[in-house]
């Protein structure tokens, strides 16, 4: 973590906190143009999005002197307004990955720097404040500050109902967000009814059998899971199982071809660190589920278990390739004619030629 300096701010200059904008006595020491009011503010930013961007606020942040010309004043305000592009999608990434991870704190600090450089950029009504604004509500819903959450989705609400061009894509993650909302809240049909949405929009965006449409059907799941629908439930767990199954298998035989043609460049699996750290959260919670049955389903635990070691084989895992593809293996070797069995044991032989 980078050292913290006092600020002695010139007369006339006001700081503001980066966390919480109250005013600021403390100053970051390496790159000296972010500020907090204690250690604890700098503290949760450098473990949340300012370690990975320290460097970057340094030219966004420093302002261009007033004597130069015209053109090298139009220059750097181009070359700010693309930095600040790039910070926003290194920011939002950085949240979703931690939201995704359960670390809702973390999320806070990368959630809140993507929102005011939108500020910066768009002003304070435009449809680009949305995703931020979903991301604070997303961690504020986490974190139990249901009311704090319920005003950014209201801010994200409103600004929608007034941008008739919003799009399919932003509508459906602002009904997954309201559908977690109401969830927490204990409003159980009011969370299925957004989450229906949800799933509306993105198959209209994305198709039915996507990788994004199965996010809203796991948070369906989940929802008929705790009113004790158990066959609902079981089957939006077992279809969010079989499109990341045939997503990542896909992604292996790309990954295999690309192996076998050295001439090519290297294919780098096409899943982002967010991504990632979504599937293992939702066929993680799938497994131990399937798992704790009364009455486990070898063949559906299998396939789950097979998830898990593809998407750590993607992610160069091996010794969670070979724990969770031997777990699928016992489980599909109980069912006859499973058809995973050969997979499953192929990947094996793969995570054993890599790590030899």
């Amino acid at each position: 973590m980078s050292e913290i300096t006092p600020l002695a701010n010139p007369r006339g200059v006001k700081r503001l906190c980066e966390l919480c904008q109250r005013p600021a006595r403390l100053q970051c020491s390496h790159c000296r143009v972010t500020y907090y009011c204690d250690s604890d503010h700098q503290g949760a930013d450098w473990v949340g999005i300012h370690e990975k961007v320290c460097q970057l606020l340094i030219p966004l942040r420093t302002a261009v002197p007033f004597h130069t010309l015209e053109v090298e004043r139009e220059h750097h305000r181009a070359q700010t307004l693309q930095r600040q592009e790039q910070l926003i999608e290194l920011s939002r990434a950085t949240a979703q990955k931690k939201l995704f991870e359960g670390k809702h704190q973390e999320a806070v600090p990368a959630a809140l720097l993507s929102l005011r450089c939108c500020v910066e950029i768009h002003g304070t009504s435009a449809l680009q404040l949305v995703p931020s604004y979903l991301l604070l509500a997303e961690a504020c819903t986490g974190l139990g500050n249901l009311t704090q959450a319920e005003e950014y989705l209201c801010r994200a609400e409103w600004t929608v109902l007034k941008n008739t061009e919003c799009g399919r894509r932003l509508r459906h993650t602002l009904h997954r967000s309201l559908g977690l909302l109401h969830a927490a809240k204990g409003d159980l049909e009011g969370a299925l009814e957004h989450l229906a949405s949800d799933v509306y929009y993105a198959s209209e965006e994305f198709g039915s059998d996507h990788i994004v449409t199965s996010g809203g059907y796991f948070h369906m799941a989940n929802v008929f899971f705790r009113q004790n629908k158990m066959d609902i439930a079981d089957s939006l767990y077992t279809e969010v199982t079989a499109i990341w199954h045939r997503h990542l298998s896909s992604l292996l035989e790309a990954h295999q071809r690309s192996a076998s043609a050295p001439a090519d460049p290297p294919l780098e699996h096409s899943l982002s660190e967010a991504q990632q750290a979504e599937a293992q959260q939702v066929l993680g919670a799938i497994l131990d589920i399937r798992e704790q049955a009364p009455r486990p389903d070898p063949t559906q635990t299998a396939r789950a278990a097979h998830s898990l070691a593809l998407l750590h084989f993607l992610g160069t895992n091996t010794p969670k390739v070979v724990e969770f593809g031997r777990k699928a293996l016992r489980c599909s070797q109980l069912v006859p004619d499973c058809g995973l069995t050969e997979p499953i044991e192929r990947l094996l032989q793969l995570a054993e030629s890599r790590s030899a």
